[in-house]
């Protein structure tokens, strides 16, 4: 994807201010060997394209005043109440620079795994993204996560997600973390708990007072 970017010399919060009534978004590229850049881009291209998923995992081609360069988006400050970008970061990378990024997880062939087509599961997805640290040029979009050999009652973990060459998980000191889980369906319909949240349900809350009798004090 391609971003396109004009290096600016007027800074500051006023100079900021006056971008934004012109439609324009200020915003800084840091990072190599050269010292932080400010710069400003068109508000509405660079609006919709932070609606496209891989414009916030992907490497990102960024023209700036006729150069091209490779960069990742790392920051977004957006308007409290309306649909406006406020400021913008990216960061230079080279092929080699190793990179921590989150990425999307893509869910696949869930509808035709045991756990859905036989036992009928429900299947939760507790985590839909995952950090990873890898070399720029490895950066996946996405990671693909195939479910066709799900089963009930078996979560998966994040040890078992292919990752793609290059790339790790970072894991904070905890490798084993569930990606999702698979809850049977009751003959009444209802999902049943896996037993551990079962053990931690909150005793239920007493019942509230009978209102008392129009009329009555």
């Amino acid at each position: 994807m391609k971003v396109i970017a004009t290096a600016r010399t007027a800074q500051g919060s006023g100079a900021s201010r006056r971008l934004r009534r012109a439609a324009k978004v200020p915003g800084i590229i840091y990072g190599g060997s050269t010292q932080p850049t400010a710069i400003e881009l068109d508000h509405n291209p660079l609006y919709h394209s932070l609606r496209v998923e891989a414009f916030h995992s992907s490497l990102l081609e960024m023209e700036l005043d006729g150069k091209n360069e490779q960069v990742l988006l790392r920051d977004v400050q957006w308007h409290a109440y309306k649909p406006q970008v406020l400021h913008i970061d990216f960061q230079r990378v080279e092929a080699d620079t190793r990179i921590h990024m989150k990425v999307p997880l893509h869910f696949t062939h869930q509808d035709i795994s045991p756990a859905v087509k036989v036992s009928g599961a429900i299947v939760s997805h507790v985590l839909t993204e995952i950090d990873i640290t890898c070399l720029a040029a490895q950066l996946p979009k996405y990671i693909e996560v195939d479910l066709s050999g799900l089963t009930a009652g078996h979560p998966l973990h994040l040890s078992s997600v292919k990752l793609p060459e290059g790339v790790k998980p970072v894991v904070h000191g905890r490798d084993n973390d569930p990606v999702l889980v698979v809850a049977t369906v009751k003959g009444g319909g209802d999902a049943e708990e896996p037993a551990a949240t079962a053990a931690k349900a909150a005793p239920a809350a007493k019942a509230a007072p009978a209102a008392k009798p129009a009329g009555k004090k």
